[in-house]
Order: C-alpha cells, then structure tokens, then sequence
C-alpha cells in the first residue's frame, strides 16, 4: 500500500512569523498519522518551519533549488543548502517553467542532485491549456516524465513523488474531473513508469493531483486507486481548509 501524502504550496506566501504561526496550527490541528503532510513554505520560512516541526511527523520541503552544490549563481539555493533541514523538495512547477524559463533538461539536472543530496522531489508535470485543447496532454506528460528521470536507477525512482498538475487548472478555481486526473496518471505517469522502470516501480511511486485543489472536491481525486493524495497551492495557505484536504484524505482512502 502507498502511503497517502498531502503537501502544501505555500508559493510566495508567509513570512517566517506567518508561516510558524501557520505551522503551529496545522500541526495541533492534524488528527491523523494515516496520511503522510508536507509544508512547503519559501526560503525565507525555512528555519522557523523547522523548529515547529521537530518531534512531528509532518514533513518539510522547500519549493526548488539549483542542481550545483555551489558557486557563482546569485539568488539561488542549493542541495546541500536544504537537506539540513527538508525532506522533500517541489521540482519542475509550471510556474518554474513559465516564469524562469526551466526546461526538461534543467529539471532532470534537478532531480538528479535531489537524489544524490537525499532529498526527495516532488516532480510536478502536467499541460498547458493549449496542449491540452490540441490533443497533447499524454504526449506532453508522458516527455516530461520521462525525461525527468532519465538516468535514474528504478531504486531512486521509488523515492520520488510525481504531481501531476494541469496548468490551466492551477488557481483557477478549475480542476480537473477525478476520471480525467485519474486517467493522465494512469495511462501517462505510471504507464511511462513502467516503460522505463518496470511495472513494479510504477505501481510504488506515489503520484499526487494538484490544481484548485479544496476540502470540498479532494475525495474525487483520492479515492481513485491510482491517485496518491494532492499538491495544494492556495488551500494550503489556510489551516482549516489544509486540514479539512488532509482529514478527507485519509477518509477516503480509508
């Protein structure tokens, strides 16, 4: 059985008293160890996020990172930056690739210095509106997945998450139907798993939805068997509403 994982988005949201506050209340509020919980806040929350954390099970993770160790790159944080204090780090967003031009090439160099640090990412893929208006979505998903992990052995494989958001449904307020999120996974995520690694890493690798992701409409997504859990962005930003997409998870898949 994969364990069910929420994490949250915080994007470029909280100061470090907002997102320890924040943390506070998510973790006193937090009713259930069936459900694996990440938070996600910006560099600058990073430490104080930290501190509530310890003694929890609730995880940490930063939003992205560069793929060198070190050196001459203003403005960047990297590997051996986070894995001090994060568990998982977020890696090929769409707005990554929108904003600051990250391409499937960056990505791969990414996810490859997560693994070589122990860091586990959370590797987003999914289309654009356009994509998917032209027929693309399996094509588009299926590249970006793959590419992401070439090289990789199926060992580190197992240990990442993949998040499968469509573009046009984040912070829309538009998300995707459940059998539609359900059959991208399926036949696009997992099935290129399986080409690449074997069918036995595609089915142990826990793929998330994320894309206006809220209490109300999560149990389409989890209770499908392919569908691992969810990355949040705008809901996470909340402690109720982040609680109330956790407790419905571990619902769900109960």
């Amino acid at each position: 059985m994969r364990q069910p994982i929420i994490a949250g988005n915080w994007k470029m949201h909280k100061t470090a008293a907002e997102g320890q506050a924040l943390a506070q209340a998510i973790r006193h509020g937090l009713q259930t160890d069936r459900v694996e919980v990440v938070l996600c806040p910006p560099f600058t929350a990073l430490h104080a996020v930290h501190a509530v954390l310890q003694g929890s099970s609730l995880r940490l993770g930063a939003q992205n990172m560069h793929w060198e160790d070190a050196g001459a790159f203003t403005g960047e944080i990297s590997p051996v930056m986070l894995k001090e204090w994060c568990r998982y780090v977020i890696l090929g967003h769409s707005e990554r690739r929108q904003h600051f031009h990250e391409d499937d090439e960056m990505i791969r160099r990414k996810v490859a210095a997560a693994l070589r640090h122990g860091l586990a990412p959370i590797l987003c893929v999914g289309e654009t509106l356009a994509q998917r208006e032209a027929g693309e979505t399996g094509a588009v998903v299926a590249a970006q997945t793959r590419r992401a992990l070439e090289g990789l052995t199926p060992e580190q494989v197992v240990g990442i998450v993949i998040a499968y958001e469509p573009v046009w449904a984040i912070g829309t307020g538009r998300a995707a139907t459940g059998s539609d999120a359900e059959e991208v996974i399926q036949r696009w995520v997992r099935g290129t798993l399986a080409e690449q690694f074997g069918t036995e890493v595609a089915q142990r690798v826990r793929v998330l939805y994320g894309g206006s992701v809220t209490p109300e409409n999560i149990a389409e997504f989890v209770c499908r068997p392919a569908i691992d859990g969810a990355l949040v962005g705008g809901a996470s930003l909340r402690a109720e509403s982040f609680l109330g997409i956790i407790h419905e998870t571990a619902r769900a898949k109960a």
